[in-house]
């Protein structure tokens, strides 16, 4: 029997509505990233944009066990002395609360072009209202997957 490698005409892709609201945000993310890559398909061809469509709403909150709120993100302007950072609580109150649930999802993809073109197909949004109606997604319940992946 010969290996199956997927061709672009074999790929189906769907669009996947997840709510973030009481999720903890490491399984959100390696669910999420798991749905982008396409691993969840038995068809699954690794140098192949296989994954569906995520859409995640109420991405503000999103919950963190222990004292993971108060970590923080680094980054540097490129000037000497320019390190900043914010802790995620921050940015969760913040303009853009949406980030911390983006920066989870990205740093479980590989760090390669595939994953960064895999990005594209995932939309976060920090309410419950989303555009995506017209693609009539699938609802995904996280919460009800294993008792672990919500905390109150």
């Amino acid at each position: 029997m010969k290996t199956f490698s997927a061709t672009p005409a074999d790929i189906e892709k769907k669009w996947i509505l997840i709510d973030a609201e009481g999720v903890v945000l490491g399984r959100l993310a390696s669910i999420v990233a798991m749905r982008l890559r396409g691993k969840h398909k038995a068809s699954f061809t690794p140098h192949m944009d296989m994954g569906d469509n995520v859409i995640i709403i109420n991405a503000d909150k999103v919950q963190m066990t222990g004292k993971k709120r108060d970590e923080k993100f680094y980054w540097h302007t490129g000037h000497p002395g320019g390190i900043k950072s914010r802790t995620k609580q921050d940015i969760l109150e913040g303009a853009h609360p949406e980030r911390v649930v983006f920066q989870a999802v990205k740093r479980m993809l590989p760090g390669n072009r595939l994953s960064r073109q895999q990005m594209t197909n995932l939309r976060i949004y920090a309410g419950a209202e989303h555009p995506h109606e017209a693609q009539a997604p699938e609802v995904l319940d996280v919460k009800s997957m294993n008792k672990k992946n919500t905390r109150s």
